[in-house]
């Protein structure tokens, strides 16, 4: 009891972090287990999985708060499968603990949602220390990395071409094009009368279709259409 007559309340302790990793090497997987199973109340050790589909299956249960995740698991790259893990355990951070050196596919797995990446090279030590500030919300990229991804956010996007074709065709253009999708094989006369135009008019928008579009005819305006989802607006 303290002067005031109130007990004293203990400082409560943070939970140890959850920690799930994932690596297809059996040595590799060992080591990281063992490592985070030592580190006595600061992490633990929710699961360990050595595949993608292994990983997918576990991380709901698991729930663990930072997944140490290999790049490469037998062959497949686990980029694809980081969205739908951090989709079944909302508020996960990922860690890349890889062996890959190039630079593409280490900025798409930042972009793809790593908040850190690490060589596997790296000592110990500094793999727990990795862990722990991934899991307070830090961004652990080397300035390499980061410098490559505000360049590319820096640097405008260059356009699809065939959106800047799709671009120039009119709102009348479009209505000629979905009429051509729908009426497959009919006359350029039945296709007038149904846009209540003369087959000249018909005619010279088909050219001005032909000639924004780099097309020939109205069989390659068809594919091209059908292709790319053309139509009215």
């Amino acid at each position: 009891m303290n002067a005031a007559g109130s007990a004293l309340v203990p400082e409560t302790q943070s939970p140890p972090i959850a920690v799930m990793v994932v690596d297809d090497h059996p040595t590799m997987l060992w080591g990281l287990s063992r490592l985070i199973e030592a580190q006595a109340g600061g992490m633990r050790l929710a699961a360990s999985a050595s595949s993608c589909e292994e990983a997918l299956a576990l991380v709901a249960e698991a729930a663990p708060d930072v997944i140490v995740l290999d790049l490469d698991l037998g062959g497949r790259c686990s980029i694809e499968i980081m969205a739908q893990l951090q989709q079944q355990r909302p508020g996960t951070r990922v860690l890349v603990l890889t062996a890959e050196r190039d630079p593409h596919k280490l900025d798409q797995a930042v972009l793809a949602g790593a908040q850190g990446v690490l060589r596997k090279d790296a000592p110990a030590q500094r793999v727990v220390e990795a862990i722990e500030r991934v899991h307070r919300g830090e961004m652990l990229v080397d300035v390499a990395t980061l410098g490559r991804l505000l360049n590319e956010l820096r640097t405008p996007q260059q356009p699809d071409p065939e959106v800047r074709k799709q671009a120039q065709l009119t709102p009348k253009e479009r209505k000629i094009i979905d009429a051509v999708l729908h009426c497959e094989g009919a006359s350029n006369k039945a296709l007038a009368d149904r846009l209540f135009v003369t087959e000249h008019t018909l005619r010279n928008h088909l050219s001005s279709i032909y000639q924004k579009l780099d097309l020939s005819n109205r069989l390659e305006l068809y594919i091209y259409a059908r292709k790319h989802q053309l139509g009215a607006t």
